[in-house]
């Protein structure tokens, strides 16, 4: 089976399936510290800026991999450089495990965000070229579906693991899930062919044969990705609501949920669990819905300017309401931010087959390097607030004031980008 035509069905579900597990592990991997951060807190005296760089650790491995990852993705497609990021991350859980201090718990999230950066940009590169449009939005949906999932795994099932064997040995058992996920990837996923464009260019040699739209050449690197006025225009939506979203429902949910409206760990941990079930069932009918609306006319574009003031609204409700917004308001607001999961897809297919790899992951590390400046500094936010003279409740409540002015700044310059420039549209099917 070669990586060049759209797969058959049966085809394309086992390879579904197989990317599906990585990313499972790659999400509870991700989420796992908002559940272990009263234990880590305690065990190692963390203050609330350290929480959030060592939240932040993996997002800014997982970003600073994403240029060469996606020339990579493009040159030698998902399975082989998703084998090898694996590899790291199987590395990174050990490093994590037999920590004895922040630095060594610093390096551990830092190499497994490096190691699991592959396992949504692989399979997205791979969906550009392996499945039909309307597939690739519904599979895009349903992989951040299986995130959910992922993250649901690290709230309870975390927690009540806790007590019986400690945080250590969940890290060796996550480390044996990653190795067998290699296992899986290596038996079901395709090859990427030698002649096809993406994996040496357009009929051979290299990428940068294949044209782009209008029978432009492709250049090498990322100076088309990085000048698209499609790309500038999600770019800080991408970066403060996208990268928002991940840090609220990766980290600072559950210390808000604590500190600010008096959540015990355990219901905190409950918090979280109905957080992530209410993504993962968000996502599951964005999969469904998604080629109706696609059929219907109703693209990213138009169903992100539509859908995406209401976590603006639903952000300002939490920030009054204070000690009275709990896990409910959280799942609310991450359920609201889900419209910006749709301009992933969008970008892939905004450029052509060559660039795709590049093009996802660059907007993927836009997205994380958001991730990583929104937790740590919301709780640098928290810290100087609260050096300042503020109570705990309003520490939070001023940072997350904060974060909310940029992300309606992120809003405001995505419609003002629609309206000065003639943007390349998402297909419609």
């Amino acid at each position: 089976m070669t990586g060049h035509a759209v797969l058959p069905r049966r085809a394309a579900v086992i390879v579904f399936l197989a990317f599906a597990f990585a990313y499972f592990l790659s999400a509870l991997v991700r989420a796992v510290t908002a559940t272990l951060a009263p234990t880590l807190a305690q065990e190692f005296s963390l203050q609330a800026s350290d929480l959030g760089l060592l939240a932040g650790g993996y997002f800014l491995g997982f970003a600073a991999t994403q240029l060469p990852l996606g020339t990579w993705l493009d040159r030698h497609g998902p399975r082989k450089v998703a084998l090898g990021f694996l590899g790291v991350a199987v590395v990174g859980s050990l490093v994590f495990s037999v920590a004895t201090g922040f630095s060594g718990l610093l390096a551990g999230r830092v190499l497994c965000g490096a190691g699991v950066s592959a396992c949504l940009m692989a399979p997205l590169t791979g969906y550009r070229r392996w499945f039909e449009p309307t597939a690739q939005m519904r599979a895009n949906s349903w992989m951040l579906m299986t995130g959910s999932l992922g993250m649901v795994a690290s709230t309870l099932p975390v927690q009540w693991a806790l007590p019986l064997v400690g945080w250590r040995p969940l890290f060796w058992g996550l480390a044996a899930l990653i190795a067998l996920s290699m296992v899986v990837i290596a038996v079901w996923v395709p090859g990427w062919a030698a002649g096809t464009p993406g994996a040496g260019g357009g009929g051979g040699g290299d990428a940068t044969a294949e044209r782009g739209p209008r029978g432009v050449t492709v250049p090498p690197g990322y100076a088309m990705v990085w000048r698209h006025p499609y790309f500038q225009r999600l770019a800080p939506l991408g970066f403060f609501v996208y990268g928002g979203m991940v840090a609220m429902q990766t980290l600072w949910a559950g210390p808000w949920m604590q500190r600010v409206a008096g959540y015990s760990p355990l219901e905190a941990a409950t918090g979280l669990f109905w957080i992530n079930v209410a993504m993962l069932c968000t996502f599951w009918t964005w999969g469904m819905v998604n080629p109706w609306l696609l059929r219907k006319g109703l693209g990213a574009d138009r169903l992100m300017a539509a859908g995406l003031p209401l976590c603006l609204v639903v952000l300002l409700g939490i920030i009054l309401a204070g000690p009275q917004a709990g896990g409910g308001a959280w799942a609310l607001f991450c359920v609201s931010c889900t419209f910006v999961s749709l301009s992933q897809p969008a970008v892939a297919m905004a450029f052509p087959q060559a660039l795709a790899g590049r093009a996802l992951s660059a907007y993927n590390l836009v997205i994380f390097a958001g991730v990583f400046v929104v937790q740590w500094g919301i709780g640098l936010g928290v810290d100087a607030f609260a050096a300042a003279g503020l109570s705990t409740v309003q520490s939070f409540q001023a940072a997350m004031a904060v974060y909310l002015a940029c992300n309606a700044v992120a809003y405001a310059w995505f419609l003002l980008q629609g309206r000065r420039h003639n943007v390349l549209q998402t297909t419609t099917p």
